[in-house]
């Protein structure tokens, strides 16, 4: 069972379901070497410059001063930076795509940036006293083995974040179906590499809802795991410690 923050405190049992996944790994890898450069383009674009903020919400609630901190499938490195300005005083960001990692570089050269795999992560276990994953989660094969993965490298008591795009609920349901399945990939279309947008509204589709990741970040080792739904329900930030 995992908690969802609502203004009346409420507990809600999460689902438990089989999770269908994403595109292959390569293809993955591929497409987010092609859209690299327009990446923080579009991030801007889709969320109305919303993304930045979401980012430090969900830093400011995991890191502590003084943290070793993982961001992981960290793309240019916006969620990593954001890490640091928290207070960590190492952050380390992880991505599987050369391209993306170039540019995330260039923002941060303090920050150690690493090229690997989400699914098999580079580092001993306990490493990190935080861990972030922004808009990533959703791209990996195996999402359960990517939670067992986090919770391994984190010491007991360690933090996760995981900020995602999620089902909207309520009267944005027509608005997100318009933005995202119509005017987001029309908008990718438009800028160089940009036509592996018309992957996200599917991407999106086969993730798991809010409940349902909340359930798995539990099976993972995770306690205390909580969600807050951010945008009017299209985005989720789901925080959870290392049990």
């Amino acid at each position: 069972m995992a908690c969802r923050d609502t203004s009346e405190g409420q507990t809600l049992d999460m689902a438990r379901g089989d999770v269908s996944m994403t595109l292959a790994p390569d293809a993955v890898r591929s497409m987010f070497d092609r859209i690299a450069p327009v990446y923080d383009a579009m991030n801007r674009v889709m969320t109305m410059g919303l993304d930045l903020r979401w980012r430090r919400l969900g830093a400011r609630a995991v890191v502590r001063p003084g943290d070793s901190v993982l961001d992981a499938a960290c793309g240019t490195g916006d969620f990593a930076v954001a890490d640091l300005r928290a207070g960590a005083s190492r952050v380390v960001g992880l991505d599987f795509s050369p391209r993306m990692l170039e540019r995330a570089r260039r923002k941060a050269p303090q920050i150690e940036w690493v090229e690997g795999d989400l699914l098999a992560l580079p580092f001993d276990a306990g490493s990190f006293d935080a861990a972030t994953v922004g808009f990533g989660a959703r791209n990996v094969a195996d999402l359960r083995l990517a939670l067992r993965e986090l919770r391994r490298v984190l010491r007991p008591g360690g933090r996760l974040a995981i900020l995602e795009i999620t089902r909207p609920r309520g009267p944005l349901r027509a608005f997100y179906s318009l933005w995202f399945d119509r005017l987001v990939p029309l908008l990718g279309k438009a800028l160089p590499g940009g036509s592996a947008y018309t992957y996200l509204p599917a991407s999106v589709k086969r993730f798991p809802s809010a409940e349902e990741l909340a359930a798995l970040m539990g099976e993972a080792g995770f306690a205390n795991v909580r969600f807050k739904l951010l945008a009017g329900s299209i985005v989720a930030l789901h925080t959870g410690e290392a049990a």
